[in-house]
């Protein structure tokens, strides 16, 4: 899961709706994408001058995740442990840690620590939602620098190129054509071989940029959780190269 602020011309007549942290204007596009690279769920339009968390808190996925209607499978051990651990989303440090959103360690951690290791491990699932905004910024050129039309046009344009994307993905006639093999970062034996659409990015041009992070309180439950995935990460569920790249 991640969100980026969608950058656009001053929006006619909207005075600071739209005018975000940056002293740009955006709307705010929130995404949760699957291991595939495909797009699960995409909350789009809210005004830039909302903060990130309330984004999150009004979109309608926090609102299913509160009323525990996502249907999310009973809590369950990992492989070779006892204590239940429920089904989760991974995201960074703009959404808060709850029972079904697991995120880093706050902090630098030395060499050897647990804490270093879960971010580590945290960190090689969270390159796939990078890889998808990546893949989508650098191939439809409308997002690589600011849009030049109102919010809700923007809005229509964003959401054409999140189907878009799924389609191109799920249909094996396009997925080789538009995402060829290298296209998306992996690892040879650890160690990281970037995807070639770094290779096309836009830097300050995008028109995608981070939402903010924002320290937030935890339930206690929700840092057992991190805890006992983080001794999982230890031990049980250890790989082989994990100690020369954390």
């Amino acid at each position: 899961m991640d969100g980026k602020h969608v950058v656009l011309q001053a929006p006619v007549g909207s005075g600071s709706d739209f005018y975000n942290y940056k002293s740009t204007f955006s709307i705010v596009l929130l995404a949760l994408v699957d291991a595939n690279y495909n797009f699960l769920f995409v909350d789009l339009g809210c005004q830039g001058r909302i903060s990130d968390g309330g984004v999150f808190r009004n979109c309608e996925l926090y609102k299913k995740m509160e009323t525990d209607s996502l249907r999310f499978p009973p809590p369950a051990p990992l492989t070779g442990r006892m204590k239940p651990v429920p089904y989760f989303f991974v995201a960074d440090e703009a959404f808060p840690l709850q029972e079904n959103i697991m995120k880093f360690f706050s902090g630098v951690y030395p060499k050897g620590s647990i804490e270093r290791l879960f971010n580590y491990r945290l960190c090689r699932v969270r390159r796939v939602v990078e890889n998808v905004f990546g893949i989508t910024s650098s191939v439809f050129r409308v997002l690589r620098k600011p849009i030049l039309l109102q919010p809700e046009k923007a809005k229509l344009i964003v959401m054409a190129i999140a189907h878009l994307h799924n389609f191109l993905r799920r249909n094996t006639h396009s997925a080789d054509v538009y995402t060829p093999p290298g296209s998306f970062d992996h690892e040879v034996d650890g160690k990281l071989v970037e995807g070639s659409w770094r290779n096309m990015e836009t830097g300050n041009r995008s028109a995608l940029f981070p939402i903010r992070n924002m320290p937030r309180r935890s339930s206690a439950y929700a840092k057992e959780v991190r805890d006992e995935i983080a001794q999982y990460c230890q031990n049980e569920g250890c790989i082989l190269w994990q100690e020369n790249y954390m």
